[in-house]
């Protein structure tokens, strides 16, 4: 399956605006009954099934991320309780009427993008949306999808429930950001004034007698005091604010590497949840160790000429690496150049065959760490 879109009709009139719907929609395929076929079909790679429609729903849950349905919402709703997983995992489901007057966002509106989607669909058939989750409708922010567009990751789900439940219900909610983007407000209206938004964590801590809730933007590790106050009633948001700048001797295996790198998170007490990619000398774009490792936990390596290396200034240029490389440095340029910082979170850190270096992506607050060298 390449494309994220099933679209699906059983109705005469929900074949006709499912068909419309399909050559506006990318990324959509199209299914409904053998009885309505026209002949064209095949060369438009239409999917035809005899039957009731709830035969082919599993196969469609399991295959796709949104689900347009030219459906009753009370038929959809018992068609598809009983292969219901959870809303990590099942997919958005969009129903509109046999008129095409409504589109209904019925499940997974936030984490399966049906809310969205809903959207789209609703204008391309000139339909009303219908949404009603809580935050949508009252403009605030959505403690489940949070950041997602700038790929923020939650740290756990165990209370993402009653926070949202908070923010909702308008209870003092303290937002602490110390890391990640900022345009994270997008409706023209303020922030709600239930909502304080703060720069640390010990910011949190000294209102703690005022919230209720606490959402957490941070790309470090929280200590055992913040930890203490501030984890009873709040979700944790790793932003993509890490750069990793990573040198290496030829051959140096993926096993030595991961170590280095996660004993270095360890030590500044850092989230690997908050890397957003490897930066490196381009001689070392095909180095076997690094590649395995950005395709472990899914990073970006980028790479860079000796050159634009060079064009930034050390703290402690090295012409062994020099002779070797052409580069003053390796790990060190790499991460400031990927990360667009001036400083550096770890300058540099020698280990074994491999040399790494640390910068976070502007945007943030920061909390700066330092490791000594080894």
């Amino acid at each position: 399956m390449s494309n994220p879109y099933a679209i699906v009709a059983i109705t005469k009139h929900g074949v006709e605006m499912a068909r419309e719907l399909c050559e506006k929609l990318p990324g959509a395929d199209l299914y409904y009954m053998s009885k309505f076929a026209r002949g064209d079909e095949e060369e438009k790679g239409i999917r035809l099934f005899e039957g009731s429609v709830k035969l082919i729903l599993p196969d469609l849950f399991a295959r796709y991320t949104g689900i347009i349905q030219f459906i009753s919402l009370g038929a959809v709703v018992r068609m598809i309780a009983p292969i219901l997983k959870d809303k990590k995992t099942d997919p958005g489901v969009v129903v509109v009427d046999d008129r095409g007057q409504f589109a209904i966002s019925v499940l997974s509106g936030h984490l399966g993008g049906a809310n969205e989607l809903t959207r789209v669909v609703a204008e391309l058939i000139g339909a009303a949306p219908v949404i009603t989750t809580a935050s949508d409708v009252q403009k605030t922010i959505p403690v489940d999808m949070f950041g997602r567009q700038f790929g923020w990751v939650i740290e756990s789900f165990e209370h993402a429930t009653p926070v949202s439940a908070s923010v909702v219900n308008e209870e003092p909610v303290v937002l602490v950001q110390e890391a990640g983007e900022r345009e994270w407000w997008t409706y023209e209206k303020p922030l709600p004034e239930h909502i304080r938004v703060v720069g640390s964590a010990a910011e949190a801590v000294e209102l703690a007698d005022w919230w209720k809730a606490a959402l957490i933007v941070t790309d470090r590790e929280l200590s055992e005091v913040e930890s203490a106050v501030l984890l009873r009633n709040t979700v944790v948001y790793r932003p993509k604010s890490l750069v990793l700048g990573i040198g290496c001797n030829r051959g140096t295996s993926f096993e030595e590497i991961e170590a280095v790198v996660l004993d270095t998170l360890s030590e500044l007490r850092l989230s690997v949840k908050s890397v957003r990619n490897v930066a490196t000398i381009d001689l070392k774009k095909d180095e076997a160790g690094l590649l395995v490792l950005c395709e472990k936990y899914g990073w970006e390596l980028v790479t860079y000429a000796p050159e634009e290396l060079n064009r930034v200034e050390l703290l402690n240029p090295s012409e062994t690496v020099f002779k070797y490389t052409g580069a003053y440095g390796v790990s060190e340029p790499a991460a400031l150049l990927s990360a667009g910082a001036e400083e550096w979170i770890l300058e540099k850190k020698k280990s074994g065959n491999v040399t790494i270096s640390m910068a976070r992506v502007p945007g943030g607050a920061g909390v700066h760490a330092e490791v000594a060298q080894t």
